[in-house]
């Protein structure tokens, strides 16, 4: 009896993209300095393309609905 493994689109999709980004990764000796500056510097000719994380307040202090008053 052979059982054959089912592979899921979405298994195939993730390698695909560990694959590219292990490419990027080489071309700049798997050096993440230099990786992270070539990301900063892509960033910078495309701020169109970010997408902004939603502002959080800080955890030492409490919302504003929920402080006291003195």
């Amino acid at each position: 009896m052979s059982e054959e493994l089912e592979v899921d689109e979405g298994d195939e999709e993730i390698e695909r993209i560990r694959e590219v980004r292990h490419q990027i990764s080489e071309q700049f000796g798997h050096d993440p300095y230099r990786l992270v500056a070539y990301y900063m510097e892509l960033q910078k000719e495309h701020p169109e393309k970010l997408v902004r994380a939603p502002e959080v307040e800080p955890a030492n202090e409490a919302p504003a609905k929920h402080r006291r008053s003195a």
